[in-house]
């Protein structure tokens, strides 16, 4: 193989190396510590976000966010069918109904458009996935959502850094949802996430949710004698409006948060360098339209990776991936499968789903290998190779003549 679509996004720089080392020589607790502080101040004055809390992965993150939408029987979420699968099952285990919402054919992304007609009364929550690193049109989502009075949820898992509007992703709804794991432009040593709010209360609520219903015991006359009576922390139930949640354990360690902030310093360097690099693929592949790629010459796409549609059948995409790897090393991939196709969902009751858009570009999707660490021959031989593939198929010479 020689150029594989690798499961991590990035190589470690030595500055980020030796924060990682001090991290793990000088961090007392090793987690929940200063580091944790330190990475969700940062991240609030990178990002805008009002409260962020750092989280063991993305999921978490989602998961906490879905406790505190206090889900009732019959509330319904929108989600799109195309997106991984955390961004929908952490909610359907509070027995939530899925109504799965179509994408954009251009922009891969839902829009208010394809959402309005799925909104009922018992609509509770609207999830947006910035899918690919592109963030939808959250200006009119917003104004579908207050219309209606439905809170609204971003996956910015891998829309880090992007923007619309001079307004990064995660702030236009009322969570903001970001993971930081192996695949993505900002990484904390495999896993990680972020969950950001900007109601006080949720706030308030979110470090007892994250770290076991812990809680300081009351401070002042009435607090307690000595430090260690009657226990080091008291544990109660998260409560808001008379209703409980039960608490979990999605804390982070010390060493990935202080990577983290150090990452920070270069996300938008990370960015930059990801969309040159995509607008130069696409743009050297303009003569061939069998590919359709999305376009964007903008701060509102970070490229976390680079998926293009492919003109024709299901048949001609898979020749392609056989060709790109088998007589290239080049390993291109397929993402992601409408979740409604799922064996998970099917049982769960949501095995239908009317999206046209999202169904024809998952059969029809190539997704290139495009991590910030690829090389430049590698990427010079990827595009030789994608030029090479395209231009057999064109003359009809099939796999292996």
């Amino acid at each position: 193989m020689q150029v594989n679509f690798s499961g991590r996004a990035l190589r470690y720089t030595e500055e980020e190396i030796q924060v990682v080392v001090e991290a793990m020589r000088t961090a007392d607790p090793l987690t929940q510590g200063r580091f944790q502080n330190a990475f969700q101040e940062g991240f609030c004055a990178f990002n805008g976000a009002a409260h962020a809390f750092a989280m063991m992965n993305g999921t978490a993150a989602l998961e906490v966010a879905a406790q505190l939408c206090f889900f009732k029987e019959g509330d319904e979420v929108i989600i799109p069918s195309h997106t991984f699968t955390s961004s929908a099952y952490p909610f359907a285990r509070y027995g939530t109904k899925l109504v799965w919402a179509d994408i954009d054919p251009a922009t891969r992304v839902i829009t208010a458009e394809s959402i309005a007609p799925l909104i009922t009364p018992r609509t509770k929550l609207i999830i947006v996935v910035h899918l690919y690193g592109y963030v939808a049109d959250m200006p009119a989502i917003m104004a579908l959502a207050q219309k209606h009075g439905i809170l609204v949820l971003e996956d910015a898992c891998q829309a880090i850094g992007a923007e619309l509007d001079g307004v990064k992703a995660g702030n236009f709804g009322d969570f903001g949802v970001f993971s930081f794991h192996s695949h993505k432009n900002l990484t904390t040593l495999g896993e990680g996430g972020m969950l950001t709010v900007k109601d006080e209360r949720y706030a308030a609520l979110i470090p007892m949710l994250r770290h076991n219903g812990h809680r300081a015991f009351p401070a002042g006359p009435e607090g307690r004698p000595d430090y260690w009576i009657p226990a080091m922390g008291d544990v109660d139930f998260p409560e808001l409006d008379g209703q409980r949640l039960w608490p979990n354990n999605y804390c982070i360690g010390e060493v990935e948060c202080a990577l983290g902030l150090k990452q920070l310093e270069r996300v938008e360097r990370i960015n930059a360098e990801k969309r040159t690099r995509a607008l130069a693929f696409i743009d050297a592949l303009h003569d061939y339209p069998e590919l359709e790629f999305h376009r964007v010459d903008s701060l509102r796409h970070n490229y976390h990776l680079l998926p293009a549609r492919m003109r024709g059948t299901a048949l001609r995409r898979d020749d392609f991936i056989r060709r790109m790897f088998y007589e290239y090393g080049v390993k291109c991939v397929v993402q992601y499968c409408p979740l409604n196709r799922y064996p998970l969902y099917q049982k769960l009751g949501f095995g239908k789903a009317n999206c046209p858009n999202g169904d024809d570009f998952y059969d029809h999707m190539i997704s290139f290998p495009f991590q910030h660490c690829l090389t430049p021959e590698e990427f010079e031989h990827m595009l030789a190779s994608t030029r090479a593939v395209l231009d057999a198929q064109r003359s009809g010479k099939a796999h292996g003549q």
